[in-house]
């Protein structure tokens, strides 16, 4: 069964949700988009999942796409926070089964931020390109002197995906958003720097996926990121050959898929041992 629903954030901000369950899922999967984007661009990893009998919840963050706020605007840190634990709230009351999260680029920022200030709540988290440092200066060196009011044009750059008419249908796309606002940016700065400073706080089961030719967030961000967090079961895949969004590479994409649900379901068997 497919639905849509309005959830509403701790400050009253309504998130679109789409969920596609399945009879007899095995877990429940919440993909997180990235910045300027909306979640129908996850469709295929979602029938993916779905045909492997997971439960897929997907939302657009605040200010993108069909929820409500100000166009891709934040004010504070905890509010990219306060809106996923919104989503796993429900999610929890509703479902049985474990929880896992899937965050790309600006959403695997979210996962992981989520996964740093609250442990214990999930079950597993997969980053794509996620931007947790910040080795590609993709905003140059902020002026803090600019209004968060202030925007800036969302421009497509090079090392976004080899696949030239993912980029065409990007563009195309009126649910991308065409500015971004200083606000939701400085609040990535600021939580990234969190990351950075509390990486010994993470502790979740993690697969780390990441393109080498990246040319939005670089690699070396989630090479870091393994490194420095506290995770005792944690992987990570750099994948030669490919850009920022791993996803959409179409000559590549439903091998990653597969390594996701082999990765998910080696997580819920060992889960399964353990309480055994």
């Amino acid at each position: 069964m497919n639905y849509i629903k309005y959830l509403t954030s701790i400050d009253g901000t309504r998130l679109y949700t789409k969920i596609n369950e399945v009879k007899e899922a095995k877990a429940n999967i919440i993909i997180v988009h990235g910045l300027a984007e909306h979640l129908d661009r996850y469709d295929e990893i979602t029938e993916y999942l779905n045909a492997k009998q997971f439960n897929v919840i997907r939302y657009d963050q605040r200010g993108h796409g069909r929820s409500d706020g100000q166009q891709t605007y934040f004010s504070h840190v905890e509010e990219i926070v306060e809106d996923l634990s919104t989503i796993i709230g429900e999610v929890k009351v509703n479902y049985g089964g474990k929880v896992y999260l899937i965050g790309h680029s600006m959403g695997g920022y979210t996962v992981t931020l989520y996964g740093t200030q609250h442990p214990n709540v999930i079950d597993g988290i997969i980053t794509s390109g996620a931007l947790t440092r910040y080795n590609y200066e993709l905003f140059g060196e902020l002026d803090r002197s600019m209004s968060s009011q202030t925007y800036i044009d969302n421009a497509l750059g090079e090392g976004v995906c080899s696949d030239k008419s993912v980029i065409t249908k990007y563009k195309l796309d009126d649910l991308n958003a065409k500015q971004i606002s200083m606000g939701l940016i400085y609040t990535l700065m600021d939580g990234v720097q969190y990351l950075k400073n509390h990486a010994d706080e993470f502790k979740a089961h993690i697969l780390i996926l990441h393109g080498k030719d990246d040319g939005l967030v670089s690699y070396k961000d989630s090479m870091q990121l393994y490194e420095e967090i506290a995770s005792k079961h944690k992987s990570l895949h750099i994948y030669d050959g490919l850009q920022h969004e791993i996803f959409n590479e179409s000559s590549y994409n439903q091998s990653i898929f597969r390594e996701i649900t082999d990765w998910l379901e080696n997580e819920i068997l060992q889960g399964n041992k353990a309480i055994q």
